[in-house]
This record gives structure tokens, C-alpha cells and sequence, in this order.
């Protein structure tokens, strides 16, 4: 059990390390999150303008349970910021082609449906009708998840360390983790480049695309792949706001696109979840060749009113993929003491109003409905959202 002398240091302060951090702070630890900082940090992925939240993930009923406890999540910390960092606008899936059973926009609309979400199917002319802006002689099917929407992905990370703060968690910035201290097999502490130290008596690794940095074994279980992210600044953004512009992916299981409304400041961000690009960790965040043309072969035909529309900036998100794409939430099998807590795989901010409590769970040996989902496991044969689409 937690004492107040018994100290926790968390590697990394992105979207798992500072829910861990707080949910370790809740339960009476001595908390410690180290990180390069500034935090948000520039190259993580917890730090962008928007993430989606949806609890739609075909026959996938753990995730989509997980998802809707998440959407309460945020919606109670909408509350206890005072301000609504989470939006739901809804979640809407399209479709070029007729719903098929055994597609993952049916299975998503199938599962939600049997948990007793009111979905609301789509045809080519509600599509037409509701959804200015979108092809609908193109798009013929889909739905629209009123239970959903998107999350301000930097604000929420910058709120999440303020609450850390005052919870009375050290978050020291400057500190670029680069070894653990083991002794007699137990973990106990933490190294920086620079040779300071941060001693604990349990270390928890929530550092990404950068964990195999400190922990070598996992460079097979989690790799880098690069995503684009395109920005545009339409010059009639209240047509592209929620609720009449909601959240989307557009043939996702074929293409991986998939975006958010315009913000207050009137950016409308698309982006693709897809194979990616494989980059080392510290690869600079841009746009790889090809990219943009993708986009905007997909914009053509999509939301031709963004087709030939200047970008006002773009970059590359780098995920942190797992070999099956669940997230890597456990202690590890060999060093006494350590727990990792990563592997967002392009799919976990969504899930930070409870990736706390699952992480401190993992680390305290807990054992909950999503536990055997996310702990150590050998590497096998991709699946889910490890595979992701095909290709256009």
C-alpha cells in the first residue's frame, strides 16, 4: 500500500504520464514527472489542436465500453475547468459504397446500437441535406454517433499538468531520461542525460515513441510510424463548425482520412490514420512526400471546397504503434518496480479521463475489466488497429 514516503517518479508528461501521475497523487504516492519539456512537448503526440473521442470501434465492445467512460470523463472535466475543452459535436462515419456486414462502419453502428446509443443513419441525400460541404453523390452511406467529438488536445495536456502541480506533484521539465537505476533487480530511479538523478521506489515509463530509449526490449513491440496532419483556414469557417460540421472519417476502413470542424480560431484540421510513415523517434515533425497529394486527391472528391484551398500549416504526428495496436499498460515481467504505460498507437487521447486509474492499477497490481487487454504480452501477428487500411 501507498505511503507518504513512498515516492513514484513517472518518465514523460504526455496524456498517460500525467493521468497516471494524478491518479499515483490520489492514492498517496510521492509523485515526480520528469520530462524535456516545455509540456506539452513540440514532438509529442499529445500536443495538437484537436484528438477525436469516439466510443465507435466495430465489434470491438472493450474499446467502445472504454470509450463511453471516457466521454464522462470529459465531460466532468469540462466541469472542473470551467471551460469545454471537450466538444460533442458528434462522430460521423461515412461511406462510398453501401454499409456491408462485416465492415467495420456497420459493426460500429451494430454494437452502439445493441448498447442502446441512438445512432442516426445516413443517406446519400440526408448526407446532402445536413452535411453542406460534403460530395453526397459520392458518400451514399454511413451514420452520425451523437455521442462523440473532439477534444483540445495541447489545452488539455496544459490543464492536466496544472492540476498536477497543484495537486502538489513535482513536474520537472529539462530532464531528458536516458537510463533507469537498477539494484538487485528492482528499479530505482531514473538517469538524465546530463547525469542528475531522480530516485524512487517505483518508476513508471510513459515516454512514447522514446520508451525503447530506456528500455530496449520493447523496440520490437513499439515502433515510430509517421502520420500527416493538414491545416486550413477557410475563409467561411462557420460553415465548417459543429454541430453541421461534425468530426469525421470518410471510408475509413479504405483510406484513413478523417478530421475535425474549424476551431475559434477557424482551423479545420484533416488528417490520416494509416500504415504511416516509419521515421526514427527525434524525425522532424513535416510532411512526407506524397502527403499532400493524397490529401487533396481525397478533398477532390470528398469536400471539394478544400480542394485547391492554400494550407495554413501542416506536420507529422508520430505515433507510437504496439505490434497489435492496444496500448502497453503493466508492470514489466523482469525489473521489480517498473511499470510502462504507452503505446497510444494513434488512438489513446480519447481515453484520458481513465488511463489514469488503469495505469495506476497496472502499477499497484490491480486487476480491472481492461487490464488482460493492455498488459505485457508476447509479439504476434498484427491485427485491429495494428493492421489499419489497406490503401486507397
Amino acid at each position: 500500500m501507498a505511503t507518504r514516503n513512498t515516492a513514484v517518479v513517472v518518465v514523460g508528461a504526455g496524456v498517460f504520464g500525467l493521468t497516471g501521475a494524478l491518479a499515483f497523487r490520489e492514492r498517496g504516492y510521492r509523485v515526480t514527472v520528469v520530462d524535456p519539456g516545455p509540456v506539452p512537448h513540440p514532438s509529442a503526440a499529445s500536443n495538437d489542436v484537436s484528438r477525436m473521442v469516439r466510443m465507435d470501434y466495430g465489434t470491438d465492445t472493450l474499446y467502445s465500453r472504454l470509450g463511453a467512460e471516457a466521454i464522462d470523463g470529459w465531460h466532468q472535466w469540462n466541469a472542473r475547468w470551467g471551460r469545454d475543452v471537450y466538444h460533442e459535436d458528434g462522430f460521423m462515419l461515412l461511406s462510398s459504397q453501401p454499409l456491408e456486414r462485416g465492415g467495420f462502419e456497420l459493426q460500429s453502428f451494430e454494437t452502439l446500437s445493441g448498447q442502446g446509443w441512438a445512432l442516426q443513419r445516413l443517406s446519400a441525400e440526408s448526407v446532402g441535406q445536413r452535411f453542406p460541404g460534403w460530395n453526397s453523390d459520392y458518400y451514399v452511406d454511413g451514420y452520425l454517433n451523437p455521442r462523440g467529438g473532439w477534444a483540445e488536445a495541447a489545452t488539455a495536456t496544459s490543464l492536466l499538468a496544472r492540476d498536477a502541480e497543484a495537486a502538489g506533484i513535482a513536474v520537472r521539465t529539462g530532464f531528458s531520461a536516458n537510463s533507469l537505476i537498477q539494484e538487485n533487480g528492482a528499479v530505482r530511479g531514473v538517469t538524465a542525460a546530463d547525469g542528475s538523478q531522480v530516485r524512487a521506489d517505483r518508476v513508471v515509463v510513459s515516454a512514447g515513441v522514446w520508451t525503447p530509449t530506456l528500455l530496449p526490449e520493447l523496440s520490437g513491440f513499439m515502433q515510430p510510424s509517421g502520420q500527416p496532419i493538414l491545416y486550413f483556414r477557410p475563409p467561411n469557417p462557420e460553415r465548417f463548425r459543429g454541430p453541421q460540421f461534425p468530426p469525421w472519417g470518410a471510408d475509413m476502413p479504405r483510406s484513413g482520412w478523417y478530421g475535425f470542424p474549424a476551431n475559434e480560431e477557424g482551423v479545420l484540421k484533416i488528417a490520416n490514420h494509416g500504415p504511416g510513415h516509419p521515421v526514427p523517434p527525434d524525425a522532424p515533425r513535416v510532411l512526407q512526400e506524397g502527403d499532400e497529394a493524397r490529401c487533396r486527391d481525397f478533398l477532390a472528391r470528398s469536400l471539394p471546397e478544400l480542394a485547391d484551398m492554400p494550407l495554413s500549416g501542416s506536420k507529422m504526428c508520430v505515433y507510437c504503434d504496439t505490434w497489435d495496436g492496444n496500448f502497453l499498460i503493466g508492470r514489466h515481467p523482469d525489473i521489480e518496480g517498473l511499470t510502462v504505460s504507452t503505446g497510444g498507437s494513434g488512438h489513446a487521447f480519447k481515453f484520458a479521463p481513465v488511463l489514469g486509474r488503469l495505469t495506476a492499477d497496472a502499477m499497484e497490481g490491480i486487476a480491472n475489466p481492461y487490464s488482460g487487454r493492455f498488459a505485457w504480452r508476447p509479439v504476434g501477428e498484427p491485427v485491429a488497429e495494428g493492421a489499419r487500411y489497406t490503401g486507397e
